[in-house]
């Protein structure tokens, strides 16, 4: 008889394990952090939690614990050290200043961003094939030089002006590498401090009237003042480059980038592999997407700029 109750309880023990798998009923708890919300950090989350869906990772059996730092260094390290503590699967970054604050902080929970320029360069990683640490993900980086010969079919420019902001990893590394461009193509790079609003008032109006274009960077002071910076070049019939996508919908003149939810699909494919066991020092962080042309006609029409025939049927889109 008891043999009996065993064999009975051994089986409704079996059955349930079959019915409710203990690795699928478990929570899967992910971080996110948000630095800030630009269009291209929600599309690449978006791009993320689409594949990781993809992948067998969506709700109920994950729980998204949401954090938006609002631009603020400050508040994401206040919301990395909450995370720290929250017993987490995983931990998502968009954003380079997001990412930095949470590698420099948190070393034993598995970190996959998106959206970040240049991992090697802010020390986050050591190698793009292994990064050494416990991050991995997706770089936006690819050769400038696109973006150069580009503009240059537009207006053979001579001085190209560099906006950034000392701090933020992504905008000094952009206009080093842009920098490494000018014997190349025959252009003067001409690095520009904004390192508050003020800058742009007292700066700009000088640097518009001795260049022939301007680079945005994704510098959080030119995120937050766009349309200031891109009325001042047009006024001065300036072009304005970048490789964001979202700052040329939002008015910059010309952008070669890569799609902001394409990068957020390769991060949510890491991010599965890490949730499935595999070290982020072991999964190499991808740069490699070809980026597309977007030219805004509206902005050219407002610095008096006209673009080539040719450059338009290149491009992937044409904002009028």
């Amino acid at each position: 008889m008891i043999r009996s109750c065993v064999s009975w309880l051994t089986l409704l023990v079996l059955a349930m394990m079959v019915l409710c798998p203990p690795d699928v009923q478990a929570e899967i708890k992910i971080g996110v952090l948000i630095f800030s919300d630009e269009a291209r950090y929600q599309e690449s989350f978006k791009g993320i939690k689409e594949q990781l869906a993809r992948s067998g990772y969506k709700e109920p059996r994950v729980k998204f614990l949401m954090g938006n730092a609002a631009g603020s260094k400050a508040k994401a390290a206040n919301l990395v050290r909450s995370f720290a503590a929250d017993n987490l699967s995983l931990l998502i970054t968009i954003g380079t200043n997001a990412t930095v604050v949470a590698a420099r902080e948190i070393k034993d929970i598995p970190i996959v961003f998106s959206q970040f320029y240049d991992p090697i360069g802010a020390g986050v990683a050591k190698s793009w094939n292994n990064s050494g640490t416990n991050v991995t993900g997706v770089s936006t980086m690819f050769d400038l030089s696109e973006l150069v010969i580009r503009l240059q079919e537009v207006y053979p420019a001579k001085r190209l002006a560099v906006l950034y902001t000392p701090g933020e990893s992504n905008t000094e590394s952009q206009l080093r590498d842009l920098q490494k461009l000018q014997k190349k193509h025959g252009i003067e790079v001409l690095p520009v401090i904004l390192a508050k609003k003020e800058d742009i008032v007292q700066i700009l109006p000088d640097v518009m009237s001795t260049v022939d274009a301007v680079y945005l960077s994704g510098s959080s002071v030119i995120g937050a003042n766009l349309s200031q910076i891109v009325g001042l070049a047009n006024n001065s019939k300036v072009i304005t480059i970048t490789m964001l996508e979202d700052l040329a919908e939002k008015g910059v003149m010309l952008a070669v980038c890569g799609d902001p939810y394409a990068f957020g699909v390769i991060a949510g494919k890491k991010a599965a592999a890490v949730l499935k066991g595999a070290k982020p020092s072991s999964i190499p962080i991808e740069h490699s997407i070809k980026p597309g042309l977007i030219i805004n006609k509206k902005t050219a029409k407002a610095a008096q700029v006209e673009i080539p025939k040719a450059l338009l049927q290149k491009a992937i889109r044409v904002l009028e």
